[in-house]
């Protein structure tokens, strides 16, 4: 059984997101500075190396300056 991590649904998830950071003309750089981590953390997400949890991903949400909700639908959309 494939983790987490490995699951189709969480790999649609990710991509969603860095989709929505490319199309915001954001580097992975620009976000973790906007976080104040490191922009290795942020490529580990994009990676599927770490899990990316609830407040986390509410707090990259805010980073690129779109609505949490707005993103979770096109979350959800992706894995319907």
């Amino acid at each position: 059984m494939a983790t987490s991590l490995q699951s189709p649904a969480y790999r649609d998830a990710i991509t969603v997101i860095v989709k929505a950071r490319q199309r915001a003309g954001l580097t992975q750089q620009r976000v973790a500075d906007r976080l104040g981590k490191p922009q290795s953390w942020i490529a580990k997400i994009e990676g599927c190396e770490r899990r990316l949890d609830l407040t986390e991903f509410i707090a990259i949400a805010h980073a690129m300056e779109i609505d949490p909700a707005m993103l979770f639908a096109e979350v959800l959309k992706a894995q319907s």
